[in-house]
């Protein structure tokens, strides 16, 4: 079966699970006590959703490797602030265990992927404003 290249941001495995992982904070932190809106609600919610804004962002400054990597470390430092609000929201017994265990264990995952693009930006360059032919560049994103 041949692969296409991938051909926007929302294609990535990586934005998928951010954006799923966001989705979820939102759905879970309805159930967070009023007092909470502007503190502990509002900055996971941030959080998550800049994980997935920066990776837009970066998608987008391929061209440039030292944007890209800017953009990719912003979106690893804020799904890094998401675990520490999720946390915070289990200890504060506003999230189940197991779901706030679920959520971080997704963030792990979200890291992981954001580190391996920042060790090996390459294949997801541009060079004179086309998309590299020299690697496997995104045919599939780097798993695990």
């Amino acid at each position: 079966m041949e692969r296409k290249p991938i051909q926007g941001h929302r294609e990535l495995e990586v934005y998928q699970l951010a954006f799923d992982a966001a989705m979820q904070i939102f759905e879970l932190t309805k159930t967070f006590p009023g007092e909470e809106r502007y503190s502990l609600t509002d900055q996971i919610r941030r959080s998550s959703r800049s994980v997935c804004a920066n990776l837009a962002e970066a998608w987008r400054k391929r061209r440039y490797k030292g944007a890209f990597l800017n953009k990719l470390n912003d979106a690893e430092a804020e799904a890094a602030e998401t675990q520490t609000w999720i946390e915070f929201a289990i200890n504060c017994n506003y999230l189940v265990t197991e779901h706030g265990r679920e959520l971080y264990r997704t963030y792990d995952q979200v890291l992981g992927k954001l580190v391996k693009m920042i060790y090996n930006p390459s294949p997801w360059l541009m060079i004179d404003n086309r998309v590299r032919e020299d690697t496997e560049f995104a045919y599939t994103e780097i798993n695990e």
